[in-house]
């Protein structure tokens, strides 16, 4: 039998990416926190609840007793390898989470983050190990997993660090297969990679005109992720504007073929910049083009710019659109994020946890309450 009404709280919640995941599987979300206004707002629009707005370090005392805490402290620091993060306030973060584990006590927990964390150091030992150490102390069973969301059917490769801690001794926690998540999904997904083609093609040509409230179908699903994307039933989406494009970056898309990227700007329209490239290698996704039949690479924050990721369009020669990187992160058709600025908004999106790969992260912590 499995417990009902297993309450939850969501730190550094964003947009709501991790805490979807968790609705889906029917948690009971009760708290949340999160820095960002819009962000909270949008996560409000997401999931149904307000987010407490705050820094963290002011609402410990607030976070009530759950039976399972999720969140992913943000990583600007988890790249400074050999220098104490506890000195850092970037890398407080984490300490700040671990702090709320050991109030609040919950049942599980589960820390997501980038996989950069493992290579983070403090006092000479990995940060990870160390953390791991920590809370066995407190009477948790460690799992740590390196995952990536394509395969749990999201189209992009988008790898994630996560460590899940349990005092639940009557059961170990373990991934849930993907056999067992297509059987919970109920789409007729096949046991493969979901391609860029399978997540972007059913949607409407773009707007010409910025700022246009929404934009209808014009043709129905056509694979079962569009199905998935477009469960809500909604007629329309939003957020599908013609992206800002610089004069060279409109011509630089011109030479680069699906799959490609800088190395197929032409010389002689190339900039020093790109040149330095073509000598030094490396850089795959820089000025990258989607591949119809792959995965995207993983989206960052500065998706609205091509020579930061994979970001143009598999077979338009544009940019892609911020509901395409919605579909890109899984999240649904009807969900719209609250902003109040584009940085704001690209950051959401690029910020957040897939909601896919959050459904089964949450779907195998619920088989531990059995």
């Amino acid at each position: 039998m499995i417990k009902t009404e297993i309450s939850v709280a969501g730190l550094f919640v964003g947009c709501g990416g991790l805490d979807y995941g968790f609705k889906k599987a029917g948690f009971n979300l009760v708290w949340a926190n999160e820095l960002s206004k819009d962000a909270a707002e949008s996560y409000e629009t997401l999931i149904g609840h307000k987010a407490l707005v705050g820094d963290i370090w002011d609402v410990i005392g607030q976070v009530p007793k759950v039976d399972v805490i999720i969140g992913g402290p943000p990583c600007q620091s988890f790249s400074l390898v050999g220098k104490r993060l506890e000195d850092d306030p970037r890398g407080k973060l984490v300490f700040a989470y671990q702090q709320i584990i050991y109030k609040v006590r919950p049942l599980v927990f589960l820390m997501e983050n980038v996989p950069g964390l493992m290579a983070s150091r403090l006092n000479d030992e990995k940060l990870h190990f160390h953390l791991a150490r920590e809370y066995r102390k407190y009477g948790y069973d460690i799992n740590i997993l390196k995952l990536d969301a394509t395969d749990y059917f999201v189209p992009q490769r988008r790898k994630r660090f996560v460590m899940i801690g349990s005092r639940m001794k009557s059961r170990k926690f373990k991934i849930i297969s993907q056999a067992d998540f297509l059987f919970i999904l109920k789409e007729p997904f096949e046991e493969r990679l979901v391609t860029v083609s399978e997540a972007l093609d059913d949607l409407p040509p773009v707007n010409s005109i910025r700022n246009m409230k929404s934009t209808p179908y014009l043709e129905d699903p056509h694979s079962a992720y569009s199905c998935l994307m477009r469960k809500a039933g909604k007629r329309e989406v939003t957020l599908h504007d013609m992206p800002t494009m610089s004069r060279l970056d409109k011509e630089f898309v011109l030479h680069i073929p699906p799959g490609g990227n800088y190395m197929d700007i032409p010389d002689r329209i190339a900039t020093k910049r790109i040149l330095t490239f073509k000598k030094t290698g490396g850089r795959t996704t820089t000025y990258g083009r989607l591949h119809p039949d792959y995965p995207a690479y993983t989206l960052n924050t500065y998706f609205n710019r091509p020579n930061v990721g994979a970001n143009y369009h598999h077979k338009e020669d544009r940019l892609i659109t911020v509901r395409e990187a919605l579909r890109l992160q899984s999240f649904p058709d009807d969900f719209t994020p609250k902003y109040n600025s584009q940085r704001s908004l690209y950051m959401q999106v690029g910020n957040a946890v897939p909601p896919l790969m959050s459904y089964a992260l949450a779907e195998s912590i619920k088989r531990v309450f059995r």
